[in-house]
This record gives structure tokens, C-alpha cells and sequence, in this order.
């Protein structure tokens, strides 16, 4: 994935990574946007949410988190980031864990990605993860919708400037 490269930048304002998602304007509901700060100001990680159920609940957060971030650092068991995240915001607080894994070869353009898809207790909620070659961790995870092979086709690098504070 050539395409991915790493941004540097005299003052951290938003992520000094690409982050990997669907753009905003192929999205027909609304868009919501996460930068993880660490003390520092630097960025340890984003996550979009997206909302096709008019504003009752996400039905797909897409996070993008760097080599380094905590909120990779998971405990045997637990649920990636992005589906704590999904179960929060559907103000669900059912305990939900990680039941096993499955690792899937995927094409994306003339890519090929080793998809990992977390198995979860929850049945609604679909969870994948794959490392791109900058050693980004993208974890998708949608709502009561299967994710299917074609979604990654709808993956593309979105411009740094859209997550710029200021």
C-alpha cells in the first residue's frame, strides 16, 4: 500500500498518519470524527463514525490507530477500541467479549490484505482488523449489518487537513 505514508508536523494538530476510511461524501447518513491525544498533543489514533440510523446510533466506526497506541493494548479477551466505542455509543452496556479470530485473505484495488475477523459474544456487531504496510491497525466495526469483501473497495486515504483542529 504505497499510497499510506507518514506526515510529520512542527506542531501536532491532527494525525501524523494517513487515515484510511470511507470518504465522508460517499456516506449518505451523518459523520462523526475521534482524534485520541496523548499528553503530548500528538495524535494516538482516529476513529470515524458513521450514522445511517438519522442520529439513533452508528452503524459503522472505522478507527485508524499507529504502532505505539494504547488503545491497541488489549487484555485477553476484550473488545478492540472501535466496539467499545460502537457499544457506547448505541448506549449499550451489555458485557460483550472476544469469542476468537479468523484470519481472511481480501483484495483491495491491487492489494492484497490479511483480514482478521474478530469473532465477538455479541452476535449484532461484525468486527475486522487488518495492519497496513505503515503499521496502522484499521478496525472496522458495524452494527447489525454484515461486512462484506466489497466494503474495502470503498477504503481510500482521506486528506490529513479533515482533521485538522482549528
Amino acid at each position: 500500500m504505497s499510497f499510506l505514508r507518514r506526515h510529520r508536523a512542527a506542531t501536532p494538530a491532527g494525525p501524523d498518519f494517513d487515515v484510511l476510511a470511507m470518504d465522508p461524501g460517499d456516506w449518505p447518513g451523518n459523520l462523526g470524527a475521534g482524534l485520541l491525544p496523548a499528553p503530548d498533543g500528538s495524535c494516538q489514533g482516529v476513529f470515524l463514525r458513521y450514522d445511517l440510523f438519522g442520529g439513533r446510533g452508528p452503524a459503522m466506526i472505522i478507527g485508524n490507530l499507529p504502532e505505539g497506541s494504547p488503545a491497541r493494548d488489549l487484555g485477553e479477551g476484550q473488545v478492540p477500541f472501535e466496539v467499545a466505542q460502537l457499544l457506547d455509543a448505541l448506549e449499550n452496556d451489555e458485557e460483550v467479549e472476544v469469542t476468537g479470530t479468523e484470519d481472511c485473505p481480501v483484495m483491495q484495488g491491487d492489494n492484497l490484505l490479511i483480514v482478521r475477523k474478530v469473532k465477538l459474544s455479541e452476535g449484532r456487531i461484525s468486527c475486522v482488523q487488518f495492519d497496513r504496510s505503515d503499521n496502522v491497525l484499521v478496525t472496522i466495526a458495524s452494527w447489525d449489518r454484515p461486512i462484506t469483501d466489497d466494503l474495502y473497495a470503498l477504503l481510500k486515504p482521506l486528506p490529513a487537513e479533515l482533521f485538522q483542529q482549528g
